[in-house]
């Protein structure tokens, strides 16, 4: 039997079971009723972005700690998970070679080798570091040309370690990109 031929058809039925999963998942979400600023009936969960406190960051902070560090627009764009204006970050335009770490903890989440430039006034990103950034799922979001009340789900973008808003992950010209708000990075020059 050819192992090769055996690896790539395993490969091809757990990318299309995963595929199959999160189209479910979406899908589900997809129908839901999300009013921004407010919970929505998804199981319960908050879908205003708040993060879980619940969940074990390595770094946390009070509240009255975090507005101390930042800014109120990287506070009200990293902790409360709203964007930035377009264009108003010189990161998004950025293409020196270098390091993008969270601003919240200094995790290093993205590097420019996988930045591209669209000009939506955001930075876009092919993937993040592995292990340094988590998902959820977020309401419409008005910057990016949707309707307040539509009723649709994103999938958000934080850093794993902080909890830090940091983005959303898109469909852009056909392709899936991260697209982050700069004012949640600090870049670091090679």
């Amino acid at each position: 039997m050819d192992t090769t031929t055996d690896n790539l058809t395993r490969r091809r039925f757990f990318a299309a079971s995963s595929v199959a999963a999160l189209t479910v998942g979406a899908a589900g979400c997809a129908g839901a009723n999300i009013t921004p600023g407010a919970a929505a009936d998804l199981g319960g969960v908050n879908r205003r972005y708040q993060p879980d406190r619940s969940y074990p960051y390595e770094v946390r902070r009070t509240d009255a700690e975090w507005r101390a560090m930042l800014s109120d627009t990287e506070y009200s764009i990293m902790r409360e998970g709203e964007t930035e204006v377009p264009k108003s970050s010189f990161l998004w335009q950025e293409t020196k070679d270098g390091e993008y770490h969270c601003k919240g903890c200094d995790l290093k989440v993205y590097d420019s080798r996988w930045k591209t430039i669209v000009d939506k006034g955001f930075s876009f990103f092919f993937h993040s570091e592995p292990n340094a950034v988590m998902t959820d799922i977020d309401g419409p979001n008005p910057a990016y040309g949707m309707r307040p009340n539509a009723e649709i789900a994103l999938t958000e973008i934080h850093c794993r370690r902080c909890g830090s808003h940091l983005g959303h992950h898109l469909i852009v010209g056909n392709r899936p990109l991260h697209c982050i708000n700069g004012t949640a990075l600090n870049f670091r020059p090679s």
